[in-house]
């Protein structure tokens, strides 16, 4: 079968309004004078996952719901910038969208509209079906919609990646996404016992590979049984903004087990593009190029950069 896609996403596609603030949290006040200023931009989970993987030379192809409004129009104008193919579908209540306070640390606060999803949206299971058919691999955020669709994946043979966020490790919902998966991301922030989690995860579910990432702590990584830790890589700048740093991490690894690196190595492209996202102003939305991901692993590793025309030597993806 022609699988003209390597990594098909969906959901997680929106628009944040970002605002600086002087410090998280925020004590009350009834007015801030805030500075650099107040930007709204396109850009979440499932859209920097997307830009991620195709700054990595990964075949990506996104897919989900959006309004027919301005915020829309922004998600649809990111894509066609950097040239990434998106199959949308329309979102009655109109496009998602969260407001992210970003303190001077980089550290940041999102509140998400969560009314602009409804109980009856889905994804067509035929648009499923047709684009789960020419991929690879599919990478499932975890927005209502997207629980439906995992069936169909599975029927057309696919792995599966999904990002569980920040997961207590309780809460129902999120148990589909994390039973379902062959590689699970997730974070510790609300997590007591990270190490339970992940192996519940592997006990309960499909799951091959969980990563738990720790900030600047680096990441956690169970894989055969054996749990390891990734260290965390120190950025190559400054750090401006942590948003995006996850789905960054995410694509990074991504791009090493989609072409049969150990997971050591996978971890180590993860903790190297997520340092990088931590560089990028949160009023952008951009990805670490292949040659610097090679690059910069290489450094830390020791291992052969061997990078032509934008692609590793001997990839294929």
């Amino acid at each position: 079968m022609n699988r003209s896609i390597d990594v098909l996403v969906l959901g997680g596609a929106g628009v944040d309004t970002v605002v600086h603030v002087p410090e998280l949290p925020l004590p009350f006040a009834d007015s801030y004078m805030i500075r650099p200023g107040i930007v709204t931009r396109a850009g979440q989970s499932g859209d920097f996952f997307a830009v991620g993987t195709h700054a990595l030379g990964l075949r990506t192809h996104h897919l989900d719901m959006i309004g027919d409004d301005h915020e829309g129009d922004l998600v649809r104008a990111l894509h066609r910038d950097r040239g990434v193919p998106f199959t949308e579908v329309r979102q009655p209540g109109g496009t998602k969208r969260a407001v992210n306070l970003v303190g001077p640390d980089g550290r940041r606060l999102s509140l998400y509209d969560d009314s602009r999803a409804g109980e009856t949206d889905r994804l067509p299971d035929d648009v499923v079906r047709d684009l789960a058919g020419a991929s690879r691999h599919a990478h499932v955020v975890i927005t209502h919609p997207c629980a439906y669709a995992l069936p169909a994946l599975r029927a057309a043979g696919l792995t599966v990646s999904t990002d569980l966020h920040d997961w207590d490790g309780v809460n129902p919902y999120h148990e589909p996404f994390a039973h379902e998966a062959d590689l699970v991301f997730l974070s510790t922030t609300a997590l007591s016992d990270p190490e339970r989690t992940m192996r519940g995860i592997v006990e309960r579910g499909r799951a091959r590979v969980v990563v738990a990432t720790a900030g600047s702590e680096g990441a956690y990584l169970l894989t055969d049984d054996v749990l390891t830790h990734i260290p965390a890589v120190a950025p190559p700048a400054p750090v401006v903004d942590s948003n995006g740093a996850g789905d960054a991490f995410a694509a990074g690894f991504l791009y090493g087990w989609l072409r049969g690196e150990a997971p050591a190595r996978c971890g180590l492209y993860g903790a190297v593009a997520g340092a990088h996202a931590c560089t990028v102003p949160s009023t952008r939305t951009e990805a670490i190029g292949l040659r610097d991901l090679i690059g910069r692993a290489a450094a830390l590793d020791g291992a052969p950069a061997a990078v032509r025309d934008g692609a590793v030597a001997g990839d294929r993806a």
